[in-house]
């Protein structure tokens, strides 16, 4: 190998920058994981978007308070409920993001108009929003494990033009029963 036959300098110096290169490249993977599942949600396309996932994902929206487990229900009840809802929607990272050899974390910014499937309630609002929040994503072999989306809900829903508590109809009062 001719690897091998470079001077002992040579050596000394190409092997601690190809561990610094295989290292960023490293860390470098999951922000490139997470520019691609983006992209496919600001493409609109769902499954796509899922292909990033890890069969066993655990999608975690802090607003609705429990955890979506699967790749089928990530994207049927996540993915697809957003694009369907929000036709136009944009996902944007905003700043730098934090990056690990198996996380990353950052900020976001989210744009659309509810001219889709109702958010809540009982028909769309066909008002624009434009609200932030931040994303915590664990992957493994190049797939997201786990994504935890953390943002302000009654601000979401304030911009949508929905009540904090969708109000309940209530049921007409019973009639005394004839005698």
């Amino acid at each position: 190998m001719k690897f091998l036959n470079l001077p002992r300098l040579g050596r000394l110096v190409l092997l601690p920058t190809l561990f610094f290169a295989v290292h960023a490249y490293a860390a470098d993977a999951p922000l490139k994981v997470v520019q691609k599942y983006m992209a496919a949600w600001n493409a609109h396309n769902a499954n796509e978007a899922a292909l990033s996932f890890d069969y066993d994902v655990e999608y975690f929206d802090a607003s609705v308070g429990q955890s979506q487990y699967g790749v089928v229900p990530a994207r049927d009840n996540v993915i697809k409920f957003f694009i369907a809802a929000f036709p136009d929607l944009q996902w944007k990272m905003e700043g730098a993001p934090l990056v690990t050899q198996d996380a990353i974390a950052f900020q976001w910014v989210f744009t659309g108009t509810n001219t889709g499937i109702p958010v809540d309630c009982d028909k769309p609002t066909g008002k624009p929003i434009a609200f932030r929040g931040v994303s915590m994503i664990r992957l493994k072999g190049g797939k997201i494990t786990y994504q935890g989306d953390y943002y302000d809900a009654l601000t979401f829903r304030n911009q949508v033009g929905l009540p904090a508590v969708c109000p309940i109809v209530a049921a007409a009062p019973a009639t005394p029963a004839a005698q």
